[in-house]
């Protein structure tokens, strides 16, 4: 599991950024706005929005599964041949 619920918000879109359709779901476009979604952690916006924390996480992970290679941190340089 890539992805963990002690990790922060910020963290988790920057490097993974298929993970926002799970992000919006669950807490909200605010989320993306909010300057303390940078530092909180999952744990505590899924407690401040009344979720599951491990049903995010899982669905954080599954989205961010889907979406390797579209991120930064997954970036490559392929050569044409």
């Amino acid at each position: 599991m890539k992805i963990t619920k002690e990790m922060s918000i910020g963290e988790v879109l920057e490097k993974y950024p298929a993970t926002e359709k799970v992000f919006m779901k669950y807490f909200g476009s605010g989320c993306f706005t909010c300057p303390g979604a940078k530092m909180e952690d999952i744990a505590f916006g899924a407690t401040m929005h009344g979720v599951d924390a491990d049903t995010v996480v899982k669905e954080l992970n599954e989205a961010a599964e889907e979406g390797a290679g579209e991120g930064p941190a997954e970036a490559t340089t392929e050569e044409a041949g």
